[in-house]
């Protein structure tokens, strides 16, 4: 029993020196630390603030410069459909124009033969009984 009280009288000498050790003073804080430390948030905010205001800037600057190479890419594309629409009008033209002409110098000749083969025919009349079945006289 000896044994058990001195145990216990042990542990309690022991163990009593932590328990001073769980409690821990705290010290208030004064007008003047909270002044600083709200001083101190406030600056930090304000610089984050800055922060914000330069990044959306350069935000809008990268927005601007896509912007503007977007319409330089419409107006590039834009102008060469116009550019191919031009070469193909002149392409049809010139390729046409020798067509044209050909055309023109065929009637003229197929007028000129008419007129030699009703000339023929007003003294041949075999050739102006030919050329009234064919409905050319």
């Amino acid at each position: 029993m000896i044994k058990k009280i001195a145990f216990e009288i042990v542990l309690i000498l022991l163990l009593s020196p932590l328990s001073g050790y769980c409690y821990q003073k705290t010290t208030g804080l004064t007008d003047r630390e909270i002044i600083e430390r709200l001083t101190r948030l406030e600056e930090g905010q304000k610089a984050l603030r800055e922060q914000m205001t330069a990044g959306l800037a350069n935000l809008q600057v990268q927005i601007n410069g896509l912007r503007d190479l977007i319409l330089g890419g419409f107006a590039v594309m834009f102008a060469g459909i116009f550019a191919l629409i031009g070469f193909v009008i002149w392409d049809r033209r010139t390729a046409l124009s020798p067509v044209i002409s050909k055309t023109k110098e065929l009637g003229e000749r197929q007028d000129l033969t008419l007129r030699v083969l009703k000339e023929y025919a007003r003294k041949e009349p075999k050739m102006a009984e030919a050329l009234r079945t064919l409905g050319m006289l």
